[in-house]
C-alpha cells in the first residue's frame, strides 16, 4: 500500500510557510487533506477524521515552535500575554480534546467545517481591526484563552484568527499581534496533543503506529517539511501586509472544509 509520503511532506511545506506568514497553527489545511489520505488508506470511517484532527494538532508542536523562534527573533511576541492566557489555553484544549474522542464522525466534521469557515471568512476582511482599548486583566486572558483551546481543539488550528484581531484591537502591533498568536499555538498543542493520545488509547481498530488518535509516519512526514518552510513564511510576513497570500489562503480552506463537509456526512 502507498505510504503517501509525498503528500505529507507537500501539505507540510504549505502549512509550514502558511504558519510563519500568517501565525496559524496549519490543522485547519492539514485535517481535510489527513482526513481524505487516510479514508483512501483504508483507515476505519469512525476514526479517519478524530486521526486526522490528532496529528494534525500534534504536527503545530513543531510548527508553532519554528515559526515562534523567527517571531522572537524579531522581537514580535508578547511574552506576557502569552503567560497570562496559557492557563485557560491549556484547560480549554484539553477538554474539547477529551470531548472530542467521544463524538461522531459526522458531528466532528460538521464541527470541524463550521469554525474553519468562520476562520476563513476572517481572513477574507480586508481592513485590519482598529485599535480601541486595553490589553485585559489576566483573569480575563485567561478566559478568552479557555474559549480559544476549546474551539481549536475541535479544528486543529493555533487560534491565530480570533486571537490576531483581538490583540489587534487592544493596541498590539499587527506583527506582534502574529508573533504571540503564533506562540499560542504551542501550548494548544501541548494540551491537544495530550488529549487526542488520551481520548484516542485502547480504541479498536486504530491503524499500527498510532498513538492514540496521533498517527506517526504522517505527523514525522508533515512534521520535516513544515518545519523547513515555517522560518521562510515568517520572513515573509515581516516584508508584506500579506494580504493577497491571506485571500488565497481563505478560498483553499472554503473549498477543503466544504470537500471534507460532503465526503464524511
Amino acid at each position: 500500500m502507498t505510504d503517501w509520503w509525498w503528500a505529507y511532506l507537500a501539505l507540510g511545506a504549505f502549512v509550514g510557510f502558511f504558519s510563519g506568514l500568517l501565525g496559524i497553527g496549519g490543522g485547519s489545511a492539514t485535517v481535510p487533506v489527513l482526513a481524505f489520505i487516510f479514508a483512501a488508506k483504508g483507515f476505519a470511517p469512525d476514526h479517519v477524521v478524530h486521526l486526522a484532527l490528532g496529528t494534525g494538532i500534534a504536527s503545530i508542536l513543531f510548527t508553532s515552535a519554528a515559526s515562534v523562534r523567527s517571531h522572537h527573533s524579531r522581537n514580535a511576541v508578547n511574552w506576557r500575554v502569552l503567560r497570562q492566557m496559557a492557563p485557560g489555553v491549556l484547560a480549554g484544549t484539553f477538554g474539547g480534546a477529551l470531548l472530542a474522542g467521544y463524538l461522531d464522525v459526522r458531528v466532528l466534521s460538521l464541527a470541524f467545517t463550521i469554525l474553519i469557515f468562520y476562520f476563513a471568512s476572517q481572513m477574507l476582511r480586508a481592513h485590519t481591526p482598529v485599535s480601541s482599548r486595553a490589553v485585559p486583566r489576566p483573569a480575563i486572558l485567561s478566559g478568552f484563552g479557555a474559549v480559544i483551546g476549546f474551539i481549536s481543539s475541535l479544528s486543529a488550528t493555533g487560534g491565530a484568527s480570533i486571537v490576531v484581531p483581538f490583540l489587534v484591537k487592544r493596541n498590539v502591533s499587527i506583527h506582534e499581534a502574529i508573533g504571540t498568536a503564533a506562540a499560542v499555538g504551542w501550548p494548544i498543542a501541548v494540551a491537544g496533543t495530550a488529549g487526542y493520545i488520551i481520548g484516542g488509547l485502547h480504541r479498536p481498530e486504530l491503524p499500527q503506529y498510532s498513538v492514540g488518535y496521533v498517527y506517526l509516519p504522517a505527523l514525522a512526514a508533515v512534521v520535516v517539511a513544515s518545519v523547513l518552510l515555517a522560518p521562510v513564511g515568517a520572513r515573509v510576513a515581516h516584508r508584506t501586509q500579506g494580504n493577497t497570500l491571506r485571500k488565497i489562503f481563505a478560498v483553499v480552506l472554503f473549498a477543503l472544509a466544504t470537500t471534507m463537509l460532503v465526503k464524511f456526512l
